[in-house]
């Protein structure tokens, strides 16, 4: 089957090189052609796992392309991904959904034949049916169906996710744009893996209540944290108990400085804009976004305390600024939030981050990017662990400590303990609701 993305970016790429990998003949279409002269010499643009070589491999077989011609992706195919960004917009907290209509508009010009031009993107309840009313706007005897496609991709692991997906959501109008979508996904059909074909509104809404609940655990377990902290209990044996329970799960109780990325902030603002104008106010979903503004505010004044009450002189080494490991991704990071802090009170900062520094050195002015963590540590007052890469997973401990000025570690991935601390010769250790070595 033919198949046009439209959009190369985190979604539009992983999705394309998946698909061409069950067999699909696709072209990858980007309006930036920096970025499609870098993918046809072989550069991926984006930081995931496998990617490169998945690419690599379907391109040498003839199965995936890239073009800045829509006209000529579209051309043919069966089906038209709009994998095209919907960031959330200024003043309102809306998704903007400018990118996908645009897109909507030219697949509508450049269709040859029937086609499903399915939603990829994270769309608002009712989305797909505006991208049909923009496509018969257009073009108004064109012959197609739209579809509602949503992705479930955690970076770091989206080839996975791809091809052994947990479910596969589909949301159709016709029978006939039904089999398109079962002809698209018919390898994961063939292992058994669930698809849930739904009408549009269901599939639109299931994307923002799955992220919605998932970030309400994480915020949970973040409010826990803050609790167990004051009555000295241990968050990681609190998740520990309560995953067990068959009907928690384990996944997404690790305390932390707040959640951050592409999807969490955007899908929950999204939501509660939904609700708000349907009538229907998401409390807990707005409650949870509040919440979570307030951890990453809770980390500063534990970074403060470690430092005497002021930054200002301080060294600080912070380690991993990415919103999670094995992702070049800085959106809505907490480093975005407490780093930002740091400079400003006058501290001199250093960062360490294995993948973040293309993305970070714009959005983080004033720090000073370092490969290694040891040298980093260098008469510092300070180490900060933001983000829990595994090269920051057995750091010899007793070697920064000796390094630093002052030996004190905020360990805001509780990858570590107070054990640990005292033995590698730190005078503090703070964590998120551990026991902690106090200064």
């Amino acid at each position: 089957m033919k198949i046009a993305m439209i959009g190369t970016g985190y979604v539009g790429l992983v999705s394309g090189a998946c698909l061409s990998d069950f067999g699909h003949d696709v072209v990858c279409v980007d309006k930036d052609p920096d970025k499609i002269a870098r993918l046809d010499a072989g550069d991926v643009p984006i930081y995931e796992p496998g990617l490169q070589a998945l690419i690599e491999k379907n391109a040498e077989a003839g199965r995936i392309a890239f073009t800045t011609d829509l006209a000529m992706a579209v051309d043919g195919a069966e089906a038209v991904f709009i994998a095209v960004g919907t960031p959330t917009r200024r003043g309102d907290g809306h998704a903007d959904l400018s990118y996908v209509m645009a897109a909507a508009e030219e697949v509508a010009r450049a269709l040859t034949g029937y086609a499903v031009i399915v939603t990829k993107s994270t769309v608002p309840v009712g989305t797909n049916r505006k991208v049909k009313q923009t496509v018969l706007r257009a073009v108004p005897d064109a012959a197609f169906d739209v579809a509602s496609n949503p992705e479930f991709l955690r970076e770091g692991a989206a080839i996975d996710d791809f091809m052994k997906p947990d479910r596969v959501v589909v949301g159709v109008q016709t029978e006939r744009a039904a089999q398109v979508m079962a002809d698209i996904y018919r390898p994961l059909y063939l292992r058994d893996f669930p698809v849930v074909t739904t009408d549009l509104e269901s599939a639109e809404m299931i994307k923002y209540a799955a992220n919605a609940f998932l970030a309400t655990k994480v915020t949970f377990i973040n409010e826990i944290a803050a609790l167990c902290e004051r009555v000295g209990a241990d968050v990681k044996e609190v998740a520990k108990g309560m995953g067990l329970d068959g009907r928690i799960g384990n996944k997404f109780l690790h305390a932390g400085p707040g959640y951050g990325g592409s999807c969490f902030p955007k899908d929950t603002s999204a939501l509660a804009r939904i609700g708000q104008e349907h009538a229907a106010p998401q409390n807990i979903v707005e409650t949870v976004i509040r919440v979570n503004d307030g951890v990453k505010t809770r980390m500063i004044e534990k970074l403060r305390d470690l430092c005497d009450g002021q930054f200002s002189g301080k060294i600080v080494a912070v380690f991993g600024v990415t919103f999670k490991p094995n992702t070049d991704d800085m959106r809505a990071a907490p480093s975005l939030t407490i780093v930002p802090a740091l400079v400003g009170g006058g501290a001199k900062v250093r960062v360490v981050d294995p993948q973040g520094h293309r993305e970070g050195e714009a959005l983080l002015p004033g720090v000073t990017w370092q490969d290694d963590p040891y040298k980093a540590a260098n008469n510092a007052n300070l180490i900060v662990i933001l983000t829990e890469w595994n090269e920051f997973r057995a750091l010899d401990l007793k070697k920064l400590a000796r390094k630093m000025a002052t030996p004190r570690l905020a360990d805001l991935r509780n990858i570590y303990s107070v054990t640990d601390a005292k033995r590698a010769g730190f005078e503090a250790y703070e964590t998120v609701g551990r026991r902690t070595l106090v200064p």
